[in-house]
């Protein structure tokens, strides 16, 4: 998928609103993947305005979230997470954060009380000063916003220039935390307990490949990490040159990238290792995921080090790198997209993303109210419903209706040679039958979103499938459309032509544009001769 997106972006030199001529019955994808990318910066910012705030309190010693003198903190705090052990005698009675801890107060009896390490409190209290459910909004925290705000400035100034000025600052965010990830890696190994976090870390329980949820997680971090059918591919590769190696460059960045991956994890797992051999408590114990992991466990970790203030600023500083980096390549889908739509606000550039940055900061204010950390909960719950559609979608297009072997062709005039077999292979039945597997497998083991030990109320689901399913309206609308303008004398007829490439499919590059013509191949004639064409090229009929 990678592959796909990489090569139609640099063949056509468009972005992927308008990459998806090939088949304008379809083409609604491209609206569709842009609508999952504004709906996704508009929170995905408040992640990189925690960190902010985190970063910032990383020079302040000691560290705000190894203590419970604060103003946030209450009398159930504590800073030695061995301490919720006893709990497991005492008490059954756990949630996400806590657990039932006996204590004496006084005179008083001894009786089971809710204990909450200060990291937490920190991240609950201290920076979301969190509600009790959506239905309570809440104020808005001032920190928290000059944090936002910050945020979207540093992105604006980051994308003022368009690629120019983010294509050089993403040297740095993409190296950066590279550099980082080793220098922590390198203080992890050396630290009591490492070396059990990282067998942990890599001795499979092969069991576990039975679990069909453990390859819908696989399947869901491949979408997150590499963002295949989300657009900003499409987007970055039509800067290529038209005769850029996109398919060495798809298989290389696909290794790399998940690559980077397994290399956090020995980072994380060694410290997780040390926190274990720390507090006394099994690595499973330790280990939490999402927002628990990065902004409650890992500071918890980073502060039990010498020299705390250094590697708590490491750690935020490559966390601000990875967001940013992110978020260029959201942004800049969105308003080169938006650019490519109306030309003649290419000259004002620097004004519309100014518009958009505002805009997108007034919109994601809520994210900073107290409530907030359920309205970004719903919303990242959901957002990723309609990906693996548009995924199945656009290998649809290319595999069966446009034909890899007329792609072939396309990628021949890049670069010099065809599509090989395996990945024909890949493009027509193993990756579609992953996305239609991981599709029907979500909706089948779906469960309602949930925050700690709070559930999301009815109206609260509802909401969120209708933000997970929206971005598939405009693959509707625009597929009537394609319909109704289309020739032919029965529906059959109109539907055929509409899959045909418009006259807006050619090479993005000039040269190549003046003399392409879209490939009719005298091959396909039947189903039968098709798929063979389609997978061993049209060579195997000299054979």
């Amino acid at each position: 998928m990678y592959f796909v997106d990489m090569a139609i972006g640099q063949f056509t030199g468009r972005t992927a609103l308008h990459a998806w001529e090939l088949c304008p019955l379809l083409k609604g994808i491209g609206a569709g993947v842009l609508l999952v990318l504004v709906i996704i910066s508009s929170y995905y910012t408040i992640i990189i305005a925690w960190t902010l705030f985190y970063l910032g309190n990383s020079f302040l010693s000691p560290l705000p979230w190894r203590t419970c003198n604060n103003r946030w903190n209450t009398d159930k705090c504590i800073t030695d997470r061995s301490l919720q052990i006893i709990s497991n005698e005492t008490s059954s009675n756990e949630t996400e954060y806590g657990r039932m801890l006996p204590i004496n107060l006084g005179n008083a009896s001894t009786f089971p009380v809710k204990m909450v390490t200060s990291e937490e409190e920190f991240f609950q209290r201290g920076l979301l000063e969190v509600s009790e459910g959506l239905h309570e909004i809440g104020g808005i925290p001032w920190h928290l916003a000059v944090c936002y705000l910050a945020a979207w400035v540093i992105l604006y100034l980051c994308l003022v220039k368009g690629i120019r000025s983010s294509g050089k600052v993403v040297y740095v965010t993409a190296i950066l935390p590279y550099v980082l990830l080793t220098v922590l890696l390198i203080r992890a190994l050396f630290l009591p307990g490492a070396k059990e976090g990282i067998l942990f870390y890599i001795t499979p329980d092969l069991r576990r490949l039975g679990d069909l949820q453990v390859w819908l997680e696989a399947a869901l971090q491949v979408f997150y990490s590499l963002c295949p059918a989300w657009g900003p591919i499409i987007t970055l590769a039509s800067y290529n040159k038209f005769n850029n190696n996109c398919y060495r460059d798809s298989i290389m960045l696909t290794f790399i990238c998940e690559g980077t991956s397994i290399f956090g994890g020995f980072v994380v797992f060694a410290v997780v290792g040390f926190m274990a051999e720390r507090t006394g408590m099994t690595i499973s114990e330790v280990v939490s995921t999402g927002p628990g992991l990065v902004f409650m466990a890992y500071p918890e970790a980073l502060a039990q080090l010498p020299m705390p203030n250094v590697w708590s600023v490491m750690f935020f500083l490559m966390l601000l790198s990875v967001g940013m980096d992110t978020q260029f390549s959201h942004m800049e889908t969105i308003v080169t997209a938006l650019l490519d739509q109306f030309p003649f606000l290419r000259k004002k550039r620097t004004i519309i993303h100014a518009l958009v940055c505002v805009i997108w900061f007034l919109f994601g204010l809520i994210m900073c109210s107290q409530g907030g950390m359920y309205v970004f909960q719903l919303m990242d719950w959901y957002i990723g419903l309609s990906i693996p559609v548009f995924g199945f979608i656009e290998l649809l297009i290319i595999g069966w209706i446009y034909g890899t072997e007329r792609f072939s062709q396309d990628v021949t005039m890049m670069i010099g040679y065809g599509i090989p077999v395996v990945m024909r292979i890949a493009i027509i039945f193993v990756a579609p039958a992953a996305l239609l597997f991981v599709f029907v497998f979500a909706f089948g083991t779906y469960e309602a979103p949930s925050y700690g030990s709070y559930k999301y109320p009815t109206y609260a689901t509802a909401i969120g499938v209708l933000i997970g399913t929206v971005p598939l309206v405009p693959v509707v609308v625009m597929a009537y459309r394609a319909i109704k303008n289309s020739q032919g004398n029965s529906f059959v007829e109109r539907i055929s032509n509409a899959c045909k490439p418009s006259v807006n499919w050619k090479p993005g590059s000039k040269k190549h544009a003046r003399n392409y013509q879209y490939p009719e191949l005298k091959e396909y004639k039947t189903f039968w001769s098709k798929l063979k064409v389609n997978i061993f090229g049209r060579d195997c009929n000299k054979n």
